[in-house]
């Protein structure tokens, strides 16, 4: 048999050529000229690149070109930000976008966002406003502060607060609450660029009263505690209560800071999770500012929170980096929506998703994961068992780090091939699906954990669409 000849670049089509194809001109109808033409023009190059370079003849006839230039456009219209299913059994997971909102915060996010709005401006003065204002009487509603601000995330509401609060001055931390979260953000480096300087007492596992006051001196602005909220020091401890470090401030004429990081408004018991710190017990306690954030057990988009003193919130909000780091009429809008919510606690656990899933009882996931056994068997014909088993959610973000919730998941063995291997290919091919699937590899099973799963129609109808070999 011949060997099948192989192309030369000089038997590629031209642009023009391909540009008049009654299926270019299609694509032309739906994506427009421009942008046809320089996909066809990156499609020609990679061809140039791998003609001299592949080990076996390359299809360069005019529909499989044809081919790859549709697979380019829709890979270019394909949005980068995209919906998934969040099977991991991290309910605010940081990289999967945190807490899902509510239909109320959407709708009001929508009514802003289609056109203008009384966002800076007093409809009753007729006059410029306060964004703030729009939030700030509902935040000292449901917390008990004098005034609030809110910024773009609980980092930049730190940031802003030691910055406007303790620049140049020194701010007493206890060390076992110098923590480091996600993506490398530490407590140390913050005060640093907030114009801070550190203050260490204590160590890691005690600190006590005395260390604090062993400390104050003429340099001294703030004492500050920091929820550890994303770990837990357990064993042979001491920390100093909210309460006795107010005092001890108000004493010597110290501001008194509480980072809460997570932050919830609610009591959570009564949902059968675990008790969390709330801005009210802080502010109770004596806090002169408080900090928290508003996508974690919130259950809202993403900001940061600063309620406490009209004095220093007044401070805070000259500072000029409140504009670098305040909140779009789309975040404010979601965020009103969502504090509207809590003003009724006893409809919380049906509004608010993020409280929903994680007061979701187990059995009613694992019935789910039952009904849902058999179309994922059917789906990956054989290829792999697919049982139902106990497992563990967690609450994610840093919120109660050590508390996890009874679940059920949809546990996925491979039966051939290498498991490992197999293992990283099934994750890869349910990441393709319309609506990517997003679960977790542990003790060689790829397990899809149901707390999450709420549309189950469009998790089973594009099953049929699964590729995996």
């Amino acid at each position: 048999m011949n060997e099948q000849i192989r192309p030369s670049l000089s038997d590629l089509p031209s642009v023009h050529f391909l540009l008049e194809q009654d299926v270019t001109l299609d694509l032309v109808a739906d994506y427009g000229r421009d942008l046809v033409t320089t996909s066809i023009r990156d499609v020609l190059q990679t061809l140039r690149a791998e003609i001299p370079e592949a080990k076996k003849a390359t299809d360069i006839s005019t529909p499989a070109i044809i081919t790859r230039l549709v697979s380019h456009l829709e890979d270019i219209a394909q949005p980068s930000l995209r919906p998934v299913f969040n099977l991991t059994g991290t309910v605010l997971h940081t990289n999967l976008g945190r807490a899902p909102l509510p239909t109320e915060a959407i709708e009001a996010m929508s009514r802003v966002a289609a056109g203008a709005s009384n966002l800076e401006f007093d409809l009753a003065k007729g006059k410029r406003g306060d964004r703030d204002d729009h939030l700030e009487r509902l935040v000292c509603r449901l917390t008990g502060a004098e005034a609030a601000t809110v910024v773009n995330n609980n980092a930049a509401a730190v940031l802003l607060t030691l910055n406007s609060l303790a620049n140049r001055k020194e701010v007493a931390v206890s060390r076992g609450e110098l923590i480091e979260i996600g993506g490398a953000f530490r407590i140390p480096d913050i005060m640093a660029r907030a114009g801070c300087k550190l203050h260490e007492v204590g160590t890691t596992n005690r600190t006590h009263l005395k260390d604090f006051a062993d400390a104050i001196s003429p340099k001294m602005a703030m004492l500050m505690k920091v929820h550890t909220s994303n770990y837990e020091v357990q064993g042979f401890t001491a920390m100093v209560s909210e309460r006795e470090l107010a005092t001890l401030a108000h004493e010597n004429d110290l501001t008194f800071v509480v980072d809460l990081g997570s932050g919830t408004l609610a009591d959570l018991t009564r949902f059968g999770l675990p008790a969390e710190p709330t801005p009210n017990q802080s502010i109770d306690d004596g806090a002169d500012i408080v900090t928290f954030s508003g996508d974690k057990l919130l259950g809202g988009p993403q900001c940061g929170i600063i309620a406490g003193r009209a004095d220093l919130i007044a401070k805070i909000k000259k500072n000029p980096m409140k504009r670098a780091l305040r909140v779009d009429k789309m975040t404010i809008a979601a965020l009103e929506a969502i504090f509207r919510l809590y003003l009724n606690p006893d409809i919380l656990a049906q509004k608010i998703p993020a409280l929903r899933l994680l007061s979701r009882p187990q059995d009613q996931i694992r019935s789910m994961a039952e009904a849902l056994a058999p179309h994922l068997a059917a789906a990956l014909e054989n290829k792999a068992e697919v049982s139902v088993i106990d497992s563990f959610s967690q609450i994610g973000s840093g919120a109660l780090p050590v508390d996890t919730l009874p679940s059920a998941a949809l546990a996925i063995t491979p039966t051939h091939g290498s498991r490992g291997r197999q293992l990283k290919n099934l994750a890869a091919a349910f990441r393709t699906l319309p609506v990517p699937v997003i679960g977790r590899i542990q003790d060689d099973q790829l397990l899809f954990d149901l707390r999450c799963l709420e549309d189950q129609t469009i998790f089973v109808e594009q099953l049929s669409q699964l590729e995996f070999d």
